[in-house]
């Protein structure tokens, strides 16, 4: 039996343009595994001056809806993923959304039926499992073939019945080889796969059909997509040799299948894990920087010791041949720190204003900030650049800054850091700072060491806690003196003596 090798057949070549395609679902909330296939199809297209090409897989009508394809766009767009041809942005391949290529498919179907690839099945499942049992088979075996060979008076029988057939690809009889861009060398046994429905009975045409065609149609030369659809590219691989030979595909793609996105336990990140959600790392305050160079750290890497890259850095060596099949463990942790290090690369102007909407969504400033808030801002950002992982973390850092001093509740976790001497430190703060004239954070150290370092003989590292709480309301904050400097002493005084009185 020959081995049925896509060498055998025209393949990719190497003056060939480079085209790439990321063809999502409309199904739920875009998952990080998704978004990790568009972002190494967009590496792996700017890298080789190739094309993107995005369309969307929407012929479940029961399950795609246009909030979902919203959302998709919305994804992209935030991290910065473009395309050169494909849905709002058109090309010559129009349309790029499966349901609107319908005509498209109807005419490919019926070349590949007057051509013998495509043949009618007529069995019932029950049918199938009945053969299977009279043979002693597992029941469950699944499809048989039995209906490759049918003559037109058996074919004529069953219609007369009613019945309706389903259209399937007659799959060839050798083994099916391919070299996997990621995986290397991978073969399957000649009839591990049975023949495959492509059409259901009530004509419509199955994404087993659909997605081939338009890859054939819109010239994609490399596939790159998830490890969970690995079991498929076999049934790519003859329906791409049956298009060939009607005239629809020019030659067979090249596959590559990323490595599976693992979760806590070493267990697939799935849907209804909140770490596979794009939109919760947003909200809580991931940066597009951040998260794609983590994304990209899911199956590649710059080099051996470099975690910290930029997209520009990313595009310039990225390399699908380098991708490892490995399952790849999406840590919040590690994306977190990643993160906190991207922070600190932004351009301290560009890390203020990406500050606003955090205090917008937490109800700290409005849609226009005033003069003052401004000020407090441009004055406050700095002060937590450093300190920062998560802009999410932005109302909880610089909250008390926007509020009134009514307004100041004192956090559970603070409460119990307060030791018995914090109604004496604050009397002593309020007795520092209420005669001096210059409210500055150098002034404001100084007087306050002497206060209560030095006058209260209370270590440095313990003696300003009291005063940080009194404040903020919160156990841990922005450089104290700088903070009180931002609030001013009326606020300052008042704050403090709101917490002593409530002590005493």
């Amino acid at each position: 039996m020959t081995d049925l090798q896509t060498s055998l057949h025209p393949t990719v070549s190497a003056d060939t343009p480079m085209r790439v395609r990321f063809c999502p679902s409309p199904t739920g909330t875009p998952h990080v595994g998704l978004i990790r296939t568009a972002l190494f199809n967009w590496a792996w297209a700017r890298h080789t001056g190739g094309t993107m090409v995005f369309r969307i897989e929407d012929t479940d009508a029961a399950r795609d809806s246009e909030e979902s394809f919203g959302q998709i766009l919305d994804a992209l767009a935030w991290l910065g993923i473009d395309w050169d041809e494909g849905v709002n942005v058109g090309g010559p391949h129009e349309p790029y959304r499966q349901s609107q290529r319908g005509d498209i498919y109807q005419d490919v179907l019926a070349k590949l039926v007057e051509s013998g690839h495509v043949y009618e099945d007529f069995s019932t499942p029950d049918e199938v499992e009945a053969r299977h049992r009279a043979k002693g088979e597992d029941p469950k075996l699944g499809y048989d073939n039995y209906d490759r060979d049918l003559t037109d008076e058996q074919k004529q029988a069953f219609r007369d019945e009613g019945r309706k057939p389903v259209l399937r690809l007659r799959m060839p009889d050798e083994d099916i080889s391919f070299n996997d861009l990621v995986r290397g060398e991978i073969s399957f046994k000649a009839g591990s796969v049975p023949d495959f429905v492509v059409a259901r009975a009530n004509g419509k045409p199955l994404y087993t059909l659909v997605n081939p065609v338009d890859d054939a149609l819109m010239g994609i030369t490399q596939v790159l997509r998830g490890e969970d659809l690995l079991s498929s590219t076999p049934r790519q691989i003859a329906l791409y040799r049956a298009l060939m030979d009607i005239g629809v595909a020019e030659f067979i793609p090249e596959f590559g299948h990323l490595p599976y996105v693992m979760g806590e336990g070493n267990k697939k990140l799935s849907k209804r894990d909140p770490e596979s959600n794009l939109f919760h790392h947003r909200d809580n305050g991931f940066i597009p920087e951040g998260l794609l160079n983590y994304l990209a750290l899911l199956g590649w890497s710059l080099s051996a010791d470099e975690d910290i890259f930029s997209v520009e850095q990313l595009v310039e060596n990225f390399d699908i041949h380098n991708v490892l099949a490995n399952p790849a463990r999406f840590d919040v942790k590690k994306a977190t720190a990643i993160n906190g290090t991207h922070i600190r690369l932004l351009d301290p102007q560009d890390f203020r204003n990406r500050l606003i909407p955090y205090l917008q969504s937490a109800g700290l400033v409005g849609e226009t900030l005033t003069d003052e808030q401004n000020t407090i801002l441009d004055q406050a950002a700095p002060l937590v650049q450093e300190r920062m992982n998560l802009l999410g973390e932005t109302p909880g850092l610089l909250g008390f800054l926007f509020r009134s001093d009514d307004q100041i509740q004192i956090a559970p976790d603070a409460q119990k850091q307060l030791k018995e001497s914090a109604p004496q430190v604050l009397q002593a703060a309020i007795d520092a700072l209420e005669p001096l004239e210059d409210f500055t954070a150098e002034n404001i150290e100084t007087a306050l060491r002497e206060a209560i370092v030095e006058g209260l003989e209370i270590k440095p590292r313990l003696a300003f806690g009291p005063v940080r709480t009194a404040v903020s309301g919160e156990r841990i904050s922005p450089p104290l003196f700088e903070s009180l400097e931002i609030l001013g002493k009326g606020s300052s005084l008042n704050r403090i003596k709101a917490l002593a009185a409530q002590l005493s």
